[in-house]
């Protein structure tokens, strides 16, 4: 039999409600906590990744370096360094900047409602993305990356775009990359 994965379902307040299996949450459009990962590094560089094309929605778009869902036996702190190291292949300090509730629904009848911790870090040494997760990735400048949303927002992921003008802000004042 196939292991399900088993998510953290919360209320509009972030309080833990239950879990559910990933699929289902996404077929019922059932609030979880979900988190969002910005690296940058010391040429103040955003790390972009291009989602794997199987991917159940949203596959092919590029988004921030790293996004998941927190499983059923695990903290948030222990969620995000699991996952960054699942998809990107390294780890590094994470500070949570801020968060917010989106909901989106896709396609394929799949809807995103997310409670969406955000983190920022810095990194500077070598990616071993994995292939079943991301198809490519790219460093761009905030400046650069102002001008492609602009032109082609088609290309990036829904919560990359519901949460990008809030990392700019905390970018030009609080300096992330640092």
């Amino acid at each position: 039999m196939e292991n399900k994965e088993l998510i953290l379902l919360v209320d509009e307040e972030d309080r833990e409600v239950g879990y559910e299996e990933k699929l289902k949450v996404h077929e019922k459009a059932l609030l979880h906590r979900a988190f969002s990962i910005f690296i940058f590094n010391s040429k103040e560089e955003l790390l972009l990744q291009k989602r794997e094309k199987g991917k159940y929605h949203s596959p092919g778009l590029w988004t921030n370096t790293c996004c998941s869902h927190q499983r059923k036996g695990e903290t948030l702190d222990e969620a995000i360094h699991r996952r960054l190291q699942e998809e990107m292949g390294f780890d590094t300090e994470l500070k949570e900047r801020f968060t917010f509730i989106y909901r989106a629904e896709f396609d394929n009848s799949l809807t995103e409602y997310e409670l969406d911790h955000v983190f920022t870090g810095v990194y500077e040494g070598p990616i071993e993305f994995n292939p079943s997760e991301v198809e490519a990735y790219r460093w761009i400048s905030l400046e650069e990356l102002k001008k492609e949303l602009e032109a082609q927002p088609e290309s990036y992921t829904y919560w990359f775009k519901a949460s990008i003008d809030k990392i700019f802000h905390l970018y030009n004042n609080e300096q992330l990359h640092k």
